[in-house]
């Protein structure tokens, strides 16, 4: 009777492998330069690569902040996006809450969610005069 239950869980086990569909959530990599200048709103643009099962997707961005920012700065942040299930759900409107700080060089990172449930989370150098701490929002499309 052991004998034959292994043999049946590891055909349950390759049935359930074998019906996952290809439409499944993918995480892609992302590498965008944001150039951006702000005294309490700010706004910006850049362009980036996503990187999506393989393929290489580029994109254009652009976004503003509000709150606690000041200077103009350029970063480039590099990151995850998850929760992709075509590389549709890529472009869209994203909310943002990030800060950093630049004097001369420093770091940045923010975390943003769009309205199809894809979350980036980047971080990267950054160069210029800036500090911030801010809520924002950002615009991606797939060129």
């Amino acid at each position: 009777m052991r004998c034959m239950i292994r043999p049946i869980i590891l055909a349950l086990v390759a049935m359930i492998l074998a019906v996952t569909p290809c439409s499944a959530q993918a995480t892609g990599h992302v590498q965008v330069k944001f150039v951006k200048a702000a005294l309490v709103v700010g706004g910006g643009g850049g362009s980036g690569t996503l990187i999506y099962r393989g393929r290489h997707y580029p994109f254009i961005v652009s976004g503003f902040s509000l709150g606690m920012s000041a200077g103009a700065s350029v970063t480039w942040l590099e990151g995850t996006a998850s929760g992709i299930r075509e590389v549709n759900d890529f472009a869209g409107s994203y909310t943002l809450v990030g800060g950093g700080g630049a004097w001369a060089a420093g770091v940045g990172g923010v975390s943003m969610r769009n309205e199809r449930g894809v979350l980036l989370m980047l971080k990267g150098p950054k160069a210029g005069l800036e500090f911030a701490a801010n809520l924002g929002g950002l615009t991606i499309s797939l060129r």
